[in-house]
C-alpha cells in the first residue's frame, strides 16, 4: 500500500514534541510492515510557523499515491481533490488555544480553522482518544467517518535505550521526572508550586524538568521566585539516550497537564516501570487510568499526590506493574496494522461511493 504522510510539524522532537514522535513513530512501523510512505514537508522555513504553515498548505497538490494522510491541519486543501483523504488529529487546536492569549492564540485561531476544514470534508478522521473525538465533534462538528487511532511506541527500541542507560548509586533522594514542552496548558508550573510546598515535608524532592518552550523563560523566573535552588533542575531538550536514562533514574514520572489528546509521555513512563503522577483531565484518565491523579490546577492536590507515593514504595511498584501492562497494546507494530485496516476500509468505501455516483 503506498501512501503520503503530509505534515508541516518539524520533524525533530524539540520542536515537533509529541506530534513529530507520533508520526515518525507509525511511519517507521508503516514502512516494516510494508507499505510504501512518502513523506511531504515545508521546504521553505519562515520565521513565523502559522505563515510557514498556511503557505505550505496553499502550495500542496494532489499525488499519485492512493491514499492521503494530512495530520492535524494539513493538507484540508487537497481534501477535495481525487483520492482518498484521512485527517489524522494529534492535537485538537482549538482545544489546545483554551489556554492560549495574545498573538499566539490569533495564530492558533487561523489554524484551528483550517482544522475544522480538514476534519469537516476528510473521508476519515482519526482521533488519538475518546476525549479528542469528543473534542473534534463540539468544536468543529462531526466528521462524516470517525475512528480512534491511539498513538504508538517501538517498545523493542525504548526497552533497548532503557537498559543501555547507566543505573545511578542510590542518594537517598526522591528524583521526579517530568517531560515536554514548556506550554500553558501543560501546566508545568504546578509542579514547581508542589515542590515548593513539599520542600520541608519531603526534603530529599528533586525534580527533573526534560524540555523547553514559549513558558521556559516564566518557568525560571518562577523557580526563582520560589528560591528552589537545586530541588529543581531544567534540562532542556536532550536525545533519546539521556531521556532513558532519566527516566530508568527516577522514580516518579509526573506530568500535570490540563489539556493532553493523548500523552506520548505517559506510555514511555509506562514502558519504563515508572508509577505515575496526572491531573485527573483530558486523555489523562483514558490513557493512563492507572495513574495517582491530582484536582485539576491544584498545587496542594499534586503535592499530596507526589508524597502519597514517596511514602509507599509497594503502591509506586504496583502502579508501575500495571502500567508495564497497560502500555502493550500501544507497541508501533499493533498500531500501524490498526492503521492499515482502517486505511483499507476507508479506501473501499470511498471506491463503492465514487463508482456509485458514477452510475448516477
Amino acid at each position: 500500500m503506498r501512501i503520503r504522510f503530509i505534515t508541516a510539524t518539524p520533524m525533530n522532537v524539540a520542536a515537533g514534541s509529541g506530534t513529530f514522535a507520533g508520526i515518525a513513530t507509525l511511519m517507521n512501523a508503516l514502512r516494516r510492515a510494508g507499505a510504501e510512505i512518502d513523506l511531504t514537508t515545508p521546504s521553505l522555513r519562515l520565521p513565523v510557523f502559522t505563515i510557514e504553515r498556511l503557505l505550505f498548505n496553499r502550495r500542496l497538490r494532489p499525488s499519485p499515491a492512493g491514499l492521503t494522510v494530512g495530520f492535524d491541519m494539513d493538507g484540508y486543501t487537497l481534501t477535495g481533490s481525487a483520492g482518498m483523504h484521512i485527517a489524522s488529529i494529534k492535537g485538537v487546536i482549538a482545544d489546545e488555544m483554551r489556554f492560549e492569549r495574545g498573538a499566539t492564540r490569533l495564530t492558533m485561531s487561523i489554524q484551528a480553522r483550517c482544522e475544522r476544514k480538514h476534519v469537516r470534508s476528510a473521508g476519515l478522521v482519526l482521533a488519538t482518544s475518546r476525549y479528542s473525538a469528543e473534542r473534534i465533534a463540539a468544536l468543529y462538528g462531526k466528521p462524516r467517518r470517525l475512528a480512534l487511532l491511539p498513538e504508538p511506541i517501538d517498545l523493542e527500541a525504548w526497552q533497548k535505550a532503557l537498559d543501555a542507560a547507566p543505573v545511578l548509586p542510590a542518594s537517598g533522594e526522591f528524583t521526579v521526572l517530568s517531560v515536554g514542552r514548556f506550554f500553558p496548558r501543560k501546566r508545568t508550573s504546578l509542579l514547581l508550586e508542589a515542590a515548593a510546598i513539599l520542600r520541608h515535608r519531603l526534603p530529599g524532592l528533586r525534580v527533573r524538568l526534560v524540555g523547553d518552550g514559549p513558558e521556559g523563560a516564566r518557568l525560571r523566573a518562577l523557580h526563582q521566585r520560589l528560591r528552589l535552588g537545586d530541588r529543581v533542575v531544567f534540562l532542556g531538550h536532550i536525545g533519546q539516550a539521556a531521556l532513558a536514562a532519566e527516566f530508568r533514574n527516577c522514580d516518579l514520572f509526573c506530568h500535570p497537564s490540563l489539556q493532553e489528546g493523548f500523552g506520548i509521555v505517559f506510555l514511555e513512563a509506562m514502558a519504563a516501570r515508572k508509577p505515575i503522577v496526572a491531573a485527573r483531565a483530558a486523555a489523562a484518565p483514558e490513557v493512563v487510568p492507572h495513574a495517582r491523579f491530582a484536582d485539576p490546577d491544584s498545587a496542594a492536590s499534586l503535592a499530596a499526590a507526589i508524597e502519597a507515593l514517596a511514602a509507599d514504595p509497594g503502591l509506586r511498584s504496583h502502579i508501575a506493574a500495571q502500567g508495564a501492562q497497560i502500555v502493550r497494546p500501544y507497541e508501533a507494530a499493533a498500531v500501524a496494522r490498526s492503521f492499515l485496516e482502517l486505511a483499507r476500509e476507508a479506501v473501499s468505501i470511498h471506491r463503492r461511493t465514487a463508482g456509485a455516483n458514477l452510475q448516477k
